[in-house]
């Protein structure tokens, strides 16, 4: 899998059925992992799959995100990513069950009520990271999402979620 690379380095997967990523349905969103109006935030960009499975997201990481060991990445920055990919899956495959745009007024909004992340082994700073999470069950109010992340042809880390709907 190679990404192209642009936006200043963010990198956009291949494989994807639109290149404009979930997050900027929710343009005023302040989320400091995925929020496009958080300027310190991550600004993570995820996108259906072309398949419409799952969605995938790749991140080229900063240095800063060091866990004290050369080139392993921190692992709250892990959580983060994976928890925000997450409730982006969420919110997308609900608002799709719902037949609703992902921008409806009000938004289908979903937080994190549960969190299991598995570190098989160190993530690398020195490469592109994918993401790629999917709906594990029915989508409904309360939903399991999966989750894993790593370099080309790798799984790093995994995460089981629950999500839970809010509005």
């Amino acid at each position: 899998m190679t990404a192209k690379r642009r936006n200043g380095g963010k990198g956009v997967p291949p494989g994807i059925a639109d290149d404009t990523p979930v997050q900027q349905s929710w343009a005023d969103l302040t989320c400091y992992g995925c929020g496009p109006a958080n300027p310190h935030g991550h600004h993570l960009h995820s996108y259906v799959s072309d398949d419409g499975e799952s969605l995938v997201a790749v991140v080229d990481p900063d240095s800063r995100y060091n866990a004290g060991m050369p080139n392993v990445m921190y692992g709250g920055h892990i959580t983060s990513l994976l928890d925000c990919h997450s409730m982006w899956t969420a919110m997308t495959f609900a608002a799709r069950a719902e037949g609703v745009p992902l921008d409806s007024d009000p938004h289908i909004a979903y937080v994190t009520a549960e969190l299991c992340v598995k570190y098989h082994r160190p993530t690398p700073l020195d490469r592109l990271i994918y993401l790629r999470a999917w709906v594990d069950g029915d989508t409904g109010r309360r939903m399991r999402i999966r989750s894993e992340l790593g370099p080309e042809g790798e799984v790093t880390a995994t995460g089981d979620v629950v999500a839970v709907r809010i509005v």
